[in-house]
Formats: structure tokens, sequence, C-alpha cells
């Protein structure tokens, strides 16, 4: 496992909710990147995020990493719940906010 890989892991392991996007909840730097985040943030739990726009290396390893290939990506607990669709959907079934309020039980 090479170092930027190695981050990765640990962004993820470290932070029970992580949203890696194109710029920040405040600044999104893409309309999905925008949509998710607000999702995000309309749970009203605390999450990190990476901009991958600021961090090229994580833009082109975490593809990999999760098998995933587009931004935002949403990991909760370790574990890939998706990106802008999944997350939206999820938000508006009511499933996001038990899931994210869940993860922040743990921290």
């Amino acid at each position: 496992m090479d170092d930027v890989q190695a981050s990765i892991k640990q962004q993820i392991e470290e932070n029970p909710v992580i949203l890696f996007m194109k710029g920040s909840p405040n600044a999104p730097q893409c309309g999905f990147s925008q949509r998710t985040s607000q999702a995000v943030m309309a749970c009203g739990q605390r999450f990190a995020y990476v901009d991958v726009l600021a961090n090229p290396d994580i833009r082109a390893g975490l593809p990999q990493y999760g098998n995933w290939p587009t931004f935002p990506q949403l990991w909760v607990n370790g574990e890939l719940i998706g990106g802008n669709d999944i997350v939206l959907e999820m938000y508006e079934s009511g499933e996001l906010k038990p899931l994210l309020e869940s993860a922040a039980v743990k921290e």
C-alpha cells in the first residue's frame, strides 16, 4: 500500500463520517458536491471532509481505494455509502439521518 492509499485509509478510519468532495461544504466546487454536502449537513451531525481539488493525490487514489470512480464520496464507519445519487436518495427516504446519528454516537 503506498502513502496515498495509507493516508486515505487513515482518514476513513479516523473519521466516522467523511465526505470526499470537490471544494468544501461552505464553498463547493461542483453541483454534485454541493447537493451531497447539503444533504449531509441537513442531518445535523458533524462530519469531516476532504477537498479532492486541493489534494490531487487523494483525488487520483480514492477511486481505486473505494472502487468508485466519481466524487463526491460519502464514507460512514469505514464503509463507502456512495455518491450524490445514493446520498440524496437516502436523505429523501429518511435513511441518511439515522445512519449519520449512529456513526456520531460511536465517536
